[in-house]
């Protein structure tokens, strides 16, 4: 078997787009019969109204803090928004007008001597759930939004358990071949990388505080980890060669897996210690396949990736020294076609990822206890996609707007929103929590 027609297979996959148009076969069409107007679909039992009514309350000279925080809260589809108000100048809050309004939670906002104070009343029962006060720095800091987001998430911790994900930040390759960095609401879009130098591929460390992505230099591709502080950038082990690409940190952030496409025709998966700067190990093998983009389970035991020795492209998953190499998701036999860009949930309940249906790329996921494959979309050529920190929402590229664009869906509701950039984009990776949350 020769080996040229995989060596451009691995290459095609790791620089360009794929391009067809959207055409679902009847077999997937009949099936997806909770689809929303902008082609997603809907996996779990939402219904509009079902979400606890939220009424947010500000202090006078607060307007900033409100609007930022109201929509996170919008944002975490958690809350459906009652109605905004000045609040009371006695602090005494009327809860009887709360509940006819339909409010569950009511929300102070006011300052506080050095930054922002929230107190989280429960309605029905009238009582205080929650409250804390944040530090802000100055309104021009770049840290001042984060501040303001890591606040959105501890009202949706104390009011449903877990926090929400607007302390997060998103990467994203643009047409300038620039990685840029963009915060979860859509704001503070800026460039990591430099002008001018060729990057691909971004990926975040668990603590968000580097970037790795592979940087393109004389016909080369050495993955580099770059601190976000302003430190000097690190080539990770093994990658000097070659053209190496989808780095993916271990949950400890001191190994980083990735793939690299040999002059031999194959692309397997390696991984290296970059806290030592040693130790490169070769985890897959075999002639006449690629093995490429691996994705961590939280865990760090199992890394999930994609391979042709089955055929087409398809994810498989093995253990982290490389054994125990097996199927991760079942194939379909001719429903669809080749699948890609896997990313291991946060919570390590599913893996998500694009897969052809009928020549055009939609997204899926995989439930890994159940071996259940779900399809999330179904309009427009929609790739690339990556979790949020709370394994509910999903960021995906899509070209239905015209021009490949940031979306991300709420995989409870359905609910889609754009995350508006300067140009066409590819490749997402999403934080954890920054900060603490």
């Amino acid at each position: 078997m020769p080996r040229a027609p995989f060596r451009r297979l691995s290459v095609a996959l790791a620089l360009a787009a794929l391009a067809a148009p959207a055409v679902r076969p009847a077999a997937l069409a009949a099936q997806d019969t909770t689809r929303t107007p902008d082609g997603v679909i809907i996996r779990g039992q939402y219904q509009p109204g079902s979400r606890p009514g939220l009424v947010v309350l500000a202090a006078p000279g607060t307007d900033s803090v409100r609007a930022i925080v109201q929509r996170d809260l919008d944002y975490s589809d958690r809350f459906e928004a009652v109605s905004t108000a000045e609040r009371p100048s006695s602090g005494r809050l009327n809860y009887d007008l709360y509940k006819r309004l339909g409010a569950a939670y009511a929300l102070e906002l006011y300052p506080a001597v050095g930054g922002i104070a929230m107190k989280l009343h429960d309605v029905a029962r009238g009582t205080v759930r929650g409250q804390q006060t944040v530090p802000l720095p100055p309104p021009t800091s770049p840290e001042y939004r984060m501040a303001l987001h890591r606040l959105s998430d501890e009202v949706t911790r104390q009011a449903t358990g877990q926090p929400g994900y607007a302390a997060s930040r998103l990467l994203y390759l643009g047409t300038d071949g620039r990685i840029y960095r963009i915060d979860s609401d859509g704001h503070g879009n800026a460039p990591v990388t430099p002008a001018g130098a060729r990057a691909f591929s971004p990926a975040w460390s668990p603590d968000g505080r580097r970037v790795a992505y592979t940087r393109f230099d004389g016909g080369r591709g050495a993955i580099v980890v770059q601190p976000l502080d302003g430190g000097a950038p690190a080539t990770v082990p093994g990658t000097t060669t070659g053209l190496n690409f989808g780095a993916a940190f271990a949950p400890d952030g001191r190994t980083v897996a990735y793939s690299r496409a040999s002059d031999d025709g194959t692309t397997h998966v390696f991984k290296a210690n970059v806290a030592d700067q040693c130790c490169v190990q070769r985890l897959t093998v075999g002639q006449f396949a690629d093995n490429l983009t691996p994705t961590y389970s939280p865990d760090g035991q199992r890394i999930g990736f994609v391979s042709t020795r089955g055929g087409g492209p398809q994810l498989y998953v093995m253990a982290a020294d490389g054994t125990d190499q097996e199927v991760l998701a079942p194939f379909d036999f001719g429903e669809t076609g080749p699948s890609n860009a896997p990313d291991w949930s946060p919570d390590g309940r599913s893996v998500v990822f694009h897969r052809d249906v009928s020549r055009a790329s939609q997204v899926f996921t995989f439930d890994v206890a159940r071996q259940r494959v779900q399809q999330l979309t179904s309009g427009g050529r929609n790739t690339d996609p990556a979790w949020a920190p709370d394994s509910r929402h999903v960021v995906f590229v899509s070209d239905r707007s015209g021009r490949r664009q940031l979306w991300v869906i709420d995989l409870e509701s359905g609910r889609v929103r754009q995350l508006a950039t300067p140009g066409a984009v590819r490749l997402p990776a999403w934080s954890r929590r920054l900060g603490g949350n």
